[in-house]
């Protein structure tokens, strides 16, 4: 089960009606303000989104395990900014250091294989699914159940590939709009155009890694926005609270063009 806090819309409706300002209403508290409508709560809309954030791991044994540098700061980003689209969001994150987003639902999960299950079970009934997880693309093939020793002079570990939760889910998309992320080291538009068509994806947000003020743990990024149509735009360098609130916008602009047509 996930966690939740209630979404901000609905905080500002119970304050008003648990506060001082109701009482306006029934003419015991003269003198005090109206409350002001919250902008979120003219804001509402009927898209589900459902996020992934984070790093998995994968575990040689119980205390050593393969992961990345990811730190969940695109995904949850994105997550407040489509709470306050007015969206419903799910969000599937790995091991980070944040507390889930006010208004969000919060499903953490530390494996890719855990993350492909949670993801599966919330796929049909999002509208969107933004696939931001940095997933781990090779686990152990075998955990050990023990610590390995240190005085093992050597250790050779054979890995196998994980579940492509994109590829997966994709088989079987039906009315719901997919979004993936590429981080990619050189070359990225190449890479995240072949992405965009080999996993059927209607969007793709590719960065580069590994520079200054950009990708994984900085607070701000430079990335590109290509679409299946075609669509091509640069977002940045600025903070990734900003490309989260200009790739909600273009993604909930797009969609409200597809319920309409």
């Amino acid at each position: 089960m996930g966690k939740t806090r209630l979404n901000p819309r609905l905080r500002k409706v119970f304050s008003f009606f648990t506060g001082s300002e109701f009482c306006c209403l029934l003419g015991c508290c003269s003198g005090m303000r109206w409350p002001k409508v919250h902008p979120l709560m003219s804001n509402a809309s009927s898209i589900r989104c459902l996020i992934t954030a984070g790093p998995t791991r994968e575990f040689l044994d119980p205390v050593r395990f393969i992961s990345n540098p990811s730190t969940g700061k695109m995904g949850f980003a994105l997550a407040e900014a489509a709470v306050d689209a007015g969206w419903t969001v799910d969000l599937v994150s790995g091991p980070v250091a944040f507390e889930e987003p006010d208004g969000a639902i919060l499903y953490p999960v530390v494996t890719a294989e855990e993350m492909y299950h949670q993801v599966d079970a919330l796929f049909d009934a999002c509208d969107i699914l933004i696939m931001t997880a940095a997933v781990s693309d090779f686990r152990p093939k075998e955990q050990l159940s023990q610590k390995a020793k240190k005085e093992v002079a050597d250790m050779t570990v054979e890995f196998e590939r994980t579940i492509d939760i994109l590829k997966t889910v994709t088989e079987r998309k039906a009315h719901q709009t997919v979004v993936g992320f590429a981080a990619e080291t050189h070359d990225v538009e190449a890479y995240a155009r072949k992405k965009l068509e080999s996993k059927r994806l209607d969007w793709i947000v590719a960065n580069e890694v590994g520079q200054a003020g950009a990708g994984f743990a900085a607070d701000t990024n430079e990335v590109l926005l290509i679409g299946a149509d075609g669509s091509f735009r640069k977002i940045g360098p600025t903070t990734k609270s900003a490309i989260a609130i200009e790739l909600i916008q273009v993604l909930g602009e797009a969609r409200a063009i597809v319920s309409y047509s």
